[in-house]
């Protein structure tokens, strides 16, 4: 991470995760603006910033930003409006997350403490490993996914872009999910997983 200045996208639960990483890793929060939509919290601190009014139109070429959004489908839609409007996606990763020294993490993507992304692992742009969430060697993870607090994807996983994996679940070596499935808390994947598909239950079903 850079002390340059740095716009947050969002300061809701998942905003004060990120901005959390960002003060533990760089002793404070200098040069750091944090945005949202929502009228019950412009004004209101999150943390120890001032929630400002995000305005879509804003001026952002040559701007670091971070969307910290945990909605897949909102999080990709801002990321593409800021970056096609000149804005430079951030990485954000806490300090106690392990990242392999051959993993590749896309820009604009955050790995929270404990998380862990192996070696020969590949992120694409805008993704979030949570809490304590474990991509094993040779995963391979599409942009704005969500990979929720304690899942896993073992060896060889294959995933989409835009796939929500909740809190808990396990992806057994090997499988596929295909692009914007769902993986719901706890589930055991066996299977391949099509595109769009919704999956839950030990071990996982199809129930959308």
């Amino acid at each position: 991470m850079s002390t340059e200045p740095l716009f947050l996208i969002g300061a809701g639960g998942h905003g004060l995760v990120v901005l959390d990483a960002i003060e533990r890793a760089e002793g404070a929060s200098e040069g750091i603006s944090i945005f949202d939509q929502s009228e019950n919290r412009i004004g209101q601190k999150a943390l120890d910033l001032i929630v400002h009014r995000f305005d879509s139109a804003m001026n952002m070429k040559g701007r670091r930003f971070h969307i910290c959004i945990g909605d897949n489908a909102t999080r990709a839609r801002l990321f593409c409006l800021l970056a096609g409007a000149g804005g430079i996606p951030a990485t954000v990763i806490h300090p106690i997350a392990t990242i392999a020294p051959s993993a590749l993490v896309g820009s604009g993507s955050f790995i929270a403490a404990h998380g862990i992304v192996a070696p020969d692992a590949l992120l694409g742009e805008g993704v979030i490993i949570n809490h304590g969430t474990i991509v094993d060697h040779e995963c391979i993870v599409g942009s704005f996914c969500h990979i929720a607090p304690g899942a896993t994807l073992a060896g060889n996983a294959r995933v989409g872009d835009r796939v929500m994996v909740g809190a808990g679940a396990n992806i057994l070596p090997g499988r596929r999910i295909g692009d914007d499935a769902i993986i719901g808390a706890g589930a055991v994947v066996t299977t391949d997983v099509p595109p769009g598909a919704t999956y839950v239950g030990v071990p996982a079903r199809q129930i959308r």
